[in-house]
C-alpha cells in the first residue's frame, strides 16, 4: 500500500502514487480486450504484461489496438537502428519524467548499444558527453523539437544527412508516439516496475 510522503494543506501526498485506473482482471476479459492481448502477444513484443501503458489500453481496447500497432512499428519496424530509436525513447521518457517508460527502456537501450555514460547523462537531463555523431544528431533534433516546437535547418540537415527522408519522418513518429505513451503513463499514474522511480515525482494533489 502507498504510504504518506508528507502532508500538504489539503491532503497527504502518497508515494508511490496510486494508479487512477483499477487493474483489469485477466480472467474476465471482454472479447475486445482479449483481441488486444492476443495481438500484443503475437506481435514483435512476444508477450503481454498487464502493467504500464498496456494496462491502460485494456480500459479502451479499440484505442489500445491502434496504439499498440503504431508502437510496435515505431519500436521494431522503422529504418532507424535500434540504438538510435532507444536513445530518443529515453530522451522522451526523461523529458516527461515517465517512470515506467524510463525503467523499461534504459535496460533495452544498454542492450542495443547506448553507452551507460550516455544513459546516465540523459537521466540527469544533460547533453550526452561521449555519444557518437549519429546519436548526437538525433538527440539534438529531439531536444530542439521539444524545446522550440520547431527544428532549425541546420539541425534538420544534420539528422537528414545520417538517416535520410524516411528516417527523419520515422524519428518524428517515434518522438510523437512515445510522448503519447508518456502522457498515458503520467496521467494514469502507472508506476515503474518494483516502484523504483528513476525520477523524483512532482508533488501534486
Amino acid at each position: 500500500m502507498p504510504k504518506p510522503l508528507r502532508r500538504t494543506r489539503s491532503k497527504p501526498v502518497l508515494w508511490p502514487p496510486s494508479p487512477r485506473l483499477p487493474a483489469v482482471d485477466m480472467a474476465k476479459l471482454t472479447a475486445e480486450q482479449q483481441v488486444l492481448v492476443e495481438a500484443i502477444k503475437s506481435g514483435p513484443r512476444g508477450r503481454f504484461s498487464n502493467d504500464g501503458p498496456f494496462a491502460v489500453y485494456l480500459h479502451a481496447p479499440k484505442f489500445g489496438q491502434l496504439a499498440q500497432q503504431l508502437g510496435a512499428h515505431m519500436r521494431f519496424g522503422t529504418s532507424l537502428p535500434p540504438r538510435l530509436s532507444e536513445l530518443v525513447i529515453l530522451f522522451t521518457a526523461q523529458y516527461w519524467k515517465a517512470q515506467y517508460e524510463w525503467a523499461a527502456h534504459a535496460v533495452i537501450a544498454a542492450k542495443r548499444g547506448v553507452k551507460e555514460a550516455t544513459i546516465r547523462d540523459l537521466q540527469a537531463g544533460r547533453s550526452p558527453k561521449s555519444a557518437p555523431r549519429d546519436e548526437m544528431a538525433v538527440y539534438s533534433f529531439a531536444n530542439e523539437l521539444y524545446a522550440k516546437r520547431r527544428v532549425s535547418d541546420a539541425t534538420y540537415a544534420r539528422a537528414h544527412k545520417l538517416i535520410g527522408d524516411a528516417g527523419v519522418v520515422e524519428l518524428v513518429g517515434i518522438l510523437g508516439y512515445y510522448a503519447t505513451v508518456s502522457m498515458v503513463l503520467n496521467v494514469f499514474r502507472m508506476p515503474a516496475p518494483g516502484d523504483k522511480a528513476p525520477f523524483r515525482e512532482p508533488l501534486m494533489h
